[in-house]
């Protein structure tokens, strides 16, 4: 048994004559009290009620201590505030803030916190499809997808005439033996290869995959599916499918042209391509000796490969010399020239899509999208599921509670940081659970404004 004892406070440096001195006295304290406002915009959009529909419990209620809407909730408030880990959870289940944000101050059983553990985090990551006797929490992966895409529309007073869908896949590293490991060449790694879909800055879908396929590998089906669901809410809207050469695919293209999906894709240069275009290359060259700058030109023709499409299709070709050397690249579309040119189409259409990487990172780097440590590739899909929900709770705070701020388009870790890491003093009542926020916050105007916002568009 430790010996219980009083320690001396910590004495540092005096400053003008003062002793200084720190103590852990300070009471119920948070360093997350900016979390508040996570848990007003998830009154709004419902996002962890509606992902804990998504998952059923075959457990005996009488032993339930922490429900599958406390599990979902603390996970996905855990990965906004920057606790990529369960086992960060051992400590954050007495945290006064987790237990504010998932609705529950107070554990029915003496031995169980407000919140739950890494331990009863972990059954639900490796709930199944289907529940077992020793897998009581189950999940439904297909409406769980369709939840990305219903925020998605809901985000959304009215109907756009147009909209534009990004696809990308990308790396995710692997260190240990999960399942679907591979080697791929092109990143020089073992990996996985989620393919995501963007529309603007709402996420749509992020599916796991393993690397040892073809970068659009299920890409038609994806988009076969999010279409559908787009079009019952929206009949009438126009959509644009764009990627890079990795997807342009002769079944891809030709499901667009059958489905009245318009689309603008990369495509690999080859030889027969370059030489479309060798009379805009000289001309670029020539240019750029002249003027000791890059030059670039563009055509626009007509192509097909030499078995694997299944007709003609528009090409533009972009012709540029920069730092001595030739830069061919070329795009594929279905888009006529009476809607938009080659240059406007490659500048201002296909180059755009470069966004969408940014917002790979966002998912990766500050949601932790990438951390799919765990053993199977079900687990760590719903690990995927769970960073991205993070990040639709974020970008639905930026666009309800932070419009026309500073942080109106600010990262999810800028947001995290400068918003949601306030100190707090925690003091709970009979009638009310007080936030003692930091005085010296430089971003309280900021907080207020979206406070205010998000209160007013929640639900009674």
């Amino acid at each position: 048994m430790q010996t219980q004892c009083s320690p001396e406070p910590m004495r540092f440096a005096r400053v003008e004559g003062r002793d200084v001195v720190a103590d852990f006295d300070g009471g119920a304290l948070t360093s997350d009290a900016g979390g508040l406002l996570l848990s007003e915009t998830d009154r709004t959009i419902r996002l962890v009620e509606r992902f804990a529909a998504c998952f059923g419990d075959a457990r005996r209620p009488e032993f339930v201590e922490h429900s599958v809407a406390t599990l979902v909730g603390q996970r996905v408030f855990g990965i906004a505030l920057g606790y990529e880990d369960l086992n960060d959870h051992d400590e954050l289940r007495h945290d006064p803030m987790m237990a504010t944000l998932v609705g529950k101050l107070s554990a029915r059983r003496s031995d169980c916190a407000a919140a739950a553990g890494k331990s009863t985090l972990n059954r639900l990551e490796l709930s199944r499809e289907v529940a077992t006797r020793y897998h009581k929490i189950s999940h439904d992966p297909a409406a769980i997808e369709r939840l990305f895409v219903a925020l998605f529309l809901e985000a959304h007073a009215h109907a756009p005439k147009q909209i534009t869908l990004d696809l990308d896949a990308t790396d995710d590293p692997l260190h240990g033996h999960q399942e679907g490991r591979f080697f791929h060449g092109y990143y020089d790694a073992y990996c996985y290869l989620p393919l995501y879909v963007f529309c603007g800055r709402h996420l749509l879908a992020a599916k796991l995959r393993p690397s040892n396929i073809d970068a659009s590998a299920g890409s038609q089906e994806e988009i076969a599916r999010i279409v559908e669901q787009i079009r019952a809410r929206w009949p009438r809207v126009r959509i644009l499918l764009r990627a890079d050469s990795g997807f342009a695919r002769e079944t891809l293209m030709a499901w667009c042209e059958n489905n009245h999906v318009d689309f603008v894709f990369g495509l690999a240069r080859n030889a027969r391509l370059v030489d479309e275009i060798y009379v805009e290359l000289t001309q670029a060259e020539e240019e750029a000796e002249r003027t000791a700058r890059p030059a670039r030109r563009f055509r626009d023709f007509r192509y097909s490969t030499i078995d694997s499409w299944s007709r003609r299709r528009r090409v533009i070709g972009k012709a540029e010399w920069t730092r001595g050397e030739a830069n061919p690249r070329f795009i594929v579309t279905s888009l006529s020239r009476a809607e938009a040119g080659a240059r406007q189409l490659y500048e201002n259409i296909y180059c755009a899509r470069g966004d969408m990487e940014n917002r790979i990172k966002e998912c990766q780097g500050d949601l932790f999208a990438d951390r799919t440590s765990t053993a199977t590739m079900r687990a760590n899909q719903l690990r995927l599921w769970f960073a991205s929900s993070a990040y639709v709770l974020i970008c639905a705070l930026r666009r309800l509670g932070l419009a026309h701020t500073q942080f109106a388009e600010a990262t999810s870790g800028t947001i995290r940081l400068k918003l949601f890491k306030i100190a707090a003093l925690v003091k709970v009542s009979v009638r009310r659970i007080r936030f003692a926020l930091a005085s010296a916050c430089p971003y309280a105007d900021e907080w207020r404004i979206a406070a205010g916002r998000l209160a007013r568009g929640s639900p009674a």
